[in-house]
């Protein structure tokens, strides 16, 4: 078959008529290519050399965590990962962004839409038409005057018809679209798990951002409260006339410079709990669930994922959309080939006539038989179609490609984020530590007389800079884990519609359309397929 399609291909490029021999020599095929999945040569051996450095370590105990797949994946640890950080505001948030999410909702509306493109491309392998005519007429003459054989009086004509057309899909031509609007439906399915890993790690990165701005707040007038301290004191040796009014003003500009940090730390503050806010898909507002002030950021000594292999990557839905995306291009080269060749169906009609003009008898047609249509001169319009769906096979290919790249940057650069963010908490702690004792001792020799104001100053710097910056990369180090979890493919479940909308939209929809059975129906049988298992 595969010959045959090579032959008629040549043939066609250079005679229509060749095409026609072959017709009648190699009966139907499907033209086009077959879909091949891309290849990609370093996938099935990629391996993140800095993952050896996360200690990760599958999770163990009498949770559901536990089990794991024969490629060492702890698959339940990467669908809800965001547990581990053991935080119920969090999960809180995370159901209610799943449930409200406009964005969320919308991608399952794209899997009812390609549910009905699939409809609409099967639909074409059955007759394409089928169509009832019918009709009737009134006339009255009357004639006034002059000299005519015509006859007055009145005649009333009716007739009724069906007709119908089924073009034989000799070519394949239906058969690839249907390929192709079925490959859409499985992209559209993964783009929506994909919707959920991206709205799942949004909403843990701004809830952290948001705790750690919290916290930087809880920080600054500490550090400002111990400032004001020290200017009192500052203030009551000036009166005893042991200082001078230059130690009183720098404590009162190092003390204003700190607390008026607090303003735009809040500014932010407000502007991540509304972006907050809209993935819930609420208005910019009060989060009662943020209302719990002053909770320690997660500590996590270990990312619960036993291994990286490339698999995992495969497994991201981001990937599998671009394999689907390359599978339903690939069927479009099949279905602009067809029309090359001629186009050959089965017209059938069946019509009855009737007057009521005396002596006139009812009349019934039936007609059948086969139809050709065949576009001999295409000036280059078929070839260069041909040409168009080619190149857009080749760009979903890199696409692909690009997306698998994509993905491998992403979890190598998590990695590596985690990996430093943690070694330079580790240096922050101590310097924090330090800072504090540091200035500890400035105060006390300054008020004894052995060191003068600007050590103090100095120190009480110090110990502002090391602790925002310790707890900024605490917020770093989070967000890291965030982002590997969502470069891993972490955080989405399989579900039905009926779970993906809420029952209010569906019941306006069902008010509006019938749905038939689409709104009721579980989606997609098996919902891990992916082109390269087909």
């Amino acid at each position: 078959m595969n010959v045959l399609k090579a032959i008629a291909t040549s043939l066609c490029a250079r005679s229509k008529l060749g095409s026609l021999i072959l017709v009648l020599l190699a009966g139907c095929t499907t033209l086009g290519p077959d879909y091949k999945v891309p290849e990609v040569s370093w996938l099935d051996q990629w391996y993140s050399e800095l993952y050896g450095e996360l200690d990760a370590s599958p999770v163990s105990g009498d949770s559901p965590q536990e089990h794991t797949n024969s490629q060492g994946i702890a698959e339940t640890d990467l669908q809800f990962w965001w547990t581990l950080f053991e935080d119920p505001t969090l999960n809180s948030l995370i159901d209610s962004a799943q449930e409200e999410n406009p964005g969320l909702r919308i991608a399952a509306l794209r899997i009812l839409e390609s549910q009905a493109v699939l409809g609409i491309a099967g639909s074409a392998l059955y007759p394409q038409v089928q169509q009832m005519q019918a009709g009737s007429q009134y006339q009255n003459t009357q004639i006034n005057g002059g000299s005519t054989s015509l006859r007055e009086g009145e005649l009333l004509g009716y007739s009724v018809g069906v007709n119908a057309a089924w073009e034989l899909d000799f070519w394949g031509r239906f058969a690839r679209g249907v390929e192709s609007a079925d490959a859409a439906y499985f992209a559209s399915i993964a783009n929506q798990q994909d919707a959920q890993i991206l709205l799942n790690a949004s909403v843990a990165d701004l809830y952290f951002a948001y705790r750690t701005l919290e916290r930087r707040v809880v920080i600054v007038k500490r550090n400002a409260s111990l400032q004001a301290r020290s200017l009192e004191i500052t203030e009551n040796i000036f009166e005893a006339g042991q200082a001078s009014e230059l130690d009183v003003q720098q404590a009162k500009t190092q003390y204003l410079a700190t607390i008026a940090a607090v303003p735009a730390i809040e500014l932010e503050q407000v502007k991540v709990r509304n972006a907050l806010a809209t993935l819930l898909g609420r208005p910019p507002g009060d989060i009662p669930a943020l209302d719990v002030r002053n909770q320690p950021l997660p500590k996590l000594d270990s990312i619960a994922v036993s291994a990286v292999p490339a698999l995992v990557l495969k497994r991201r839905p981001d990937v599998r959309a671009a394999l689907w995306g390359v599978a339903a291009q690939s069927a479009q080269i099949g279905f602009a080939e067809a029309d090359f060749y001629p186009s050959i169906a089965l017209v059938g009609g069946l019509s009855w006539a009737g007057s009521n003009v005396n002596g006139a008898g009812d009349t019934t047609t039936l007609g059948i038989g086969p139809a050709l249509q065949w576009n001999i001169f295409d000036y280059g319009r078929i070839e260069n179609n041909v040409r168009v769906q080619d190149a857009r096979l080749q760009q979903a290919i890199e696409n692909y490609r690009n997306t698998v790249l994509r993905a491998a940057r992403e979890i190598d650069d998590a990695a590596i984020s985690i990996v430093k963010t943690r070694e330079q908490l580790g240096y922050l702690d101590e310097a924090v530590v330090t800072s504090a004792r540091a200035l500890d001792l400035a105060q006390s020799r300054y008020l004894e007389g052995y060191a003068d104001f600007q050590r103090v100053l100095d120190a009480q710097r110090a110990v502002v800079a090391q602790t925002e910056r310790a707890l900024i990369t605490e917020g770093s180090h989070l967000s890291a884990v965030v982002d590997l979890y969502k470069a891993l493919g972490g955080g989405w479940s399989a579900a039905d519609i009926q779970a993906m909308l809420p029952e209010q939209t569906l019941n306006e929809m069902r008010s509006r359309t019938d749905w038939g059975t689409l709104l009721d129906s579980p989606i997609a049988p098996n919902l891990s397929p992916t082109p390269e298992s087909e």
